[in-house]
């Protein structure tokens, strides 16, 4: 697989381009990620002209509606930054990328939870930056994230897991647009779909078994419904029926031994005594040694890189 083309807020690769001069250089996705990522590089406040070093600004009225202001001299910088978002977001519409990363807490580029301060000068941590938000309108389905929520395992590999799933989807539609592509596409991501919602797996089988006479949204509903249902954090109980799920279409091949031993492994990671890569590992082995076809194209299986070692926390 090539790299995957992703978006990410410039001073997280180390540039220099922050209010002061400064960057936030963030060695995991520099150094680790670097490894499957392609990145393209975003400052919006640099971008949209603003020099380095420069008057820091801030997020001022209500969260639903903040304006971005200079902290010191109150230059509201809100219409021209979205005027030059506009521009931006064309142009990134042609970078065929898979997700962004952005800067946390930033008034530009803060995905949630930044400080927006109101008449009483106190802040409430509930607003959005300005290019973040404008990004996630016009990109509603692209995985988005950022550096500080990548801190959490489980929403690291949620999102890690969500960019290879959409680079796969880019890779159907360069092949091109038939049933038969994305009924395949569908049947290889079942399982991983039904780690993270079974409402969302039985949707998108009855939109799959619906498909001759869905009309011309049919894709676009599909990848909706898709990246909408794997943005669903799986769980530990979600995992466990799924490994159960799989144990199923060995019941003819195990020994007793071998069942019990499997179900001792699904209890131990359900009590989250050991980690979710165990017994991965066990039924990824039975999947090899007898051959399932069905389950030899689940990426549930390996849903991204082993060497990142998503699957490997407790």
């Amino acid at each position: 697989m090539d790299k995957i083309k992703m978006g990410i807020s410039r001073c997280l690769l180390g540039e220099n381009v922050r209010y002061d001069g400064g960057h936030q250089h963030d060695r995991y996705l520099t150094d680790t990620l670097g490894d499957y990522f392609e990145y393209t590089p975003v400052c919006p406040e640099v971008e949209y002209g603003l020099p380095i070093p420069r008057e820091a600004l801030r997020l001022i009225g209500k969260p639903d509606s903040a304006r971005l202001v200079t902290i010191k001299t109150g230059i509201d910088h809100t219409d021209g930054m979205l005027k030059w978002a506009q521009g931006k977001l064309k142009e990134l519409e042609n970078e065929d990328l898979c997700g962004f990363v952005f800067k946390s807490k930033s008034p530009s580029s803060g995905m949630q939870s930044v400080k927006v301060y109101g008449p009483s000068g106190m802040p409430v941590h509930k607003g959005v930056g300005i290019f973040a938000g404008a990004f996630m309108s016009h990109f509603p389905i692209l995985p988005a994230e950022e550096d500080g929520r990548l801190h959490d395992p489980a929403l690291r590999e949620n999102f890690i897991e969500r960019v290879f799933v959409y680079k796969r989807w880019q890779e159907l539609l360069k092949k091109g647009k038939t049933i038969k592509n994305l009924i395949d596409f569908h049947t290889n991501h079942k399982l991983l779909v039904m780690s993270h919602s079974p409402k969302h797996y039985s949707s998108l089988g009855k939109l799959v078994a619906a498909s001759k006479g869905y009309g011309d949204d049919f894709f676009g509903d599909y990848i909706k419904t898709l990246m909408e249902g794997i943005r669903l954090l799986s769980t530990v109980k979600k995992h466990t029926n799924v490994l159960h799920h799989i144990m199923g279409y060995f019941k003819k091949q195990l020994s007793s031994d071998e069942k019990q031993e499997l179900l001792e492994v699904i209890d131990e990671y359900h009590k989250q005594l050991i980690p979710l890569i165990v017994p991965m590992t066990l039924l990824t082995h039975y999947v090899r040694k007898y051959g399932e076809p069905y389950l030899k194209r689940q990426y549930y299986l390996h849903p991204h890189p082993i060497e990142l070692m998503l699957r490997n926390h407790v």
